[in-house]
């Protein structure tokens, strides 16, 4: 599939896909006769994983050192994998700091609607 059509499926700019592409989060992306790129289901399912990381925090680094270890292959596994526990972790210590953040809104906010705050 080409960019317009890649980048509206998974929800990023050109832009970024080739900013992404320079800084290696995407390689081997193939061309067309004209020279144009040419993405296919496994850059899908590729950049959707990069999205989800992004979404959850992990930073521009961190992914690209994920995707180095990802271009060395099956021997780097273990070393991906603890780059995702890592990372889960600290996902869990945001969704429990967040939820703490929602409930303490909650409980502001029932106060108001009590009327026991002016």
């Amino acid at each position: 599939m080409n960019m317009r059509d890649f980048s509206e499926l998974v929800g990023m700019s050109p832009y970024t896909l080739r900013y992404y592409e320079k800084i290696g989060l995407l390689k081997n992306i193939q061309r067309n006769g004209s020279g144009h790129r040419t993405y296919s289901r496994k850059d899908v399912e590729w950049v959707g994983f990069i999205k989800r990381l992004k979404e959850t925090g992990m930073s521009l680094e961190k992914i690209q050192e994920y995707a180095a270890l990802r271009e060395l292959g099956p021997q780097s596994l273990f070393k991906r994998q603890v780059i995702l526990e890592s990372h889960r972790e600290k996902l869990k210590l945001h969704i429990e700091q967040q939820r703490n953040h929602l409930m303490a809104l909650e409980n502001k906010i029932t106060l108001y609607n009590d009327g026991k705050v002016s």
